[in-house]
């Protein structure tokens, strides 16, 4: 049972990533918006995070409650040490659906839209940067749990370049996946085209970020060319993640969309295993070569037994209703379209 509730947790992970990343992502295309495109951009946002928007922080509390219930010394490590960023980023989840909520449904519409729009613009690119600088901070070695002085034990745990560029990649990917996810929701070749080469900024962006956190974790003394290039598994990954990388913009530039969500996220899944893979069960790499394990540190085996069954018993209950939710307002959108 142990193994089914890691296998949930990095699933919630991913899950949050594609989903949860798309939705902070087209507040991040906003940014990058000339003033007369912003009112198109946020109209098709509106018709394609509105529906579930709310529903994606599910995934987000979902691996919160497998790591507070399972595995509590990891979830309390993390807490403590990287409770700054944890802080940030919940901030920044709060700040940015306030701010969605009142500016798509507030009843009057006066000055204060110029206060919610950057809001939820500069919201949506903080909180992931500050999941990414989490996510970083957990395998960068840097956390030190006998650290003696406030700097060492809640400040440079995670402020540090290796956090900060997987922060950043985060960001870039967001925005990828949110590109090319609203290219299918445009209804005409101008909108599709502007999306198109959105995706290819962010898809430029990402890379330079890459590149970034392959130099920061060099400078740094953190074996990232190994976990990513030093087995069979990374190796393929990446050569998957390539290959559904060329054929995306090929099909993209023969007018065929319908595939380009499932390379996208396809492509980001490889990306996630790349760099989990090589140093599992080790889920958060600590100073001084120590580490918390998914299979050292769990939780007492009955409550991981209960978990486990309170998991799948609620994928049952959860998933059908949310694939009919984001089924019945894809229906509705197409038939209002018509």
């Amino acid at each position: 049972m142990l193994y089914v509730v890691i296998t949930y947790l990095w699933a919630s992970i991913l899950l949050y990533l594609l989903l949860g990343g798309a939705d902070f992502g087209a507040g991040i295309i906003e940014l990058f918006t000339s003033r007369k495109n912003k009112g198109v951009t946020r109209k098709t946002l509106y018709s394609a995070i509105g529906p579930i928007w709310e529903a994606n922080h599910m995934w987000l509390i979902i691996a919160i409650v497998i790591l507070f219930v399972g595995f509590p010394v990891i979830y309390t490590t993390m807490s403590v040490h990287l409770h700054i960023p944890l802080t940030v980023m919940l901030l920044g989840i709060i700040a940015r659906g306030t701010a969605f909520t009142f500016r798509h449904y507030d009843a009057v519409e006066d000055d204060m839209q110029n206060l919610y729009n950057p809001i939820f613009a500069w919201s949506s690119f903080i909180t992931p940067l500050f999941l990414g600088i989490i996510a970083g901070s957990a395998v960068s070695g840097h956390i030190d749990t006998k650290a003696t002085s406030f700097l060492d034990a809640y400040i440079f745990s995670w402020l540090h370049w290796f956090a900060v560029a997987v922060g950043l990649f985060t960001a870039a990917i967001c925005g990828f996946l949110a590109s090319v996810y609203l290219i299918g929701e445009t209804d005409n070749d101008h909108d599709r085209l502007r999306f198109a080469h959105k995706a290819q900024f962010f898809n430029i962006a990402a890379v330079l970020c890459g590149i970034l956190v392959f130099a920061a974790a060099f400078a740094e003394n953190i074996p990232l060319l190994d976990w990513v290039f030093g087995n069979w598994v990374g190796r393929i990954a990446i050569l998957f993640a390539t290959l559904s990388l060329v054929l995306m913009w090929y099909l993209l530039y023969q007018g065929r969309i319908g595939l380009l969500r499932p390379l996208a996220g396809f492509q980001v899944t490889m990306i996630l295993i790349t760099t989990t893979y090589r140093h599992f069960p080790n889920i958060v790499l600590l100073k001084n070569g120590g580490y918390l394990s998914l299979l050292e540190h769990s939780g007492h085996e009955k409550t991981v037994y209960t978990l486990g069954m309170a998991l799948l018993l609620g994928s049952i209950l959860i998933l059908p209703a949310l694939f009919y939710l984001i089924y019945s307002f894809q229906k509705k959108g197409a038939s209002q379209a018509h």
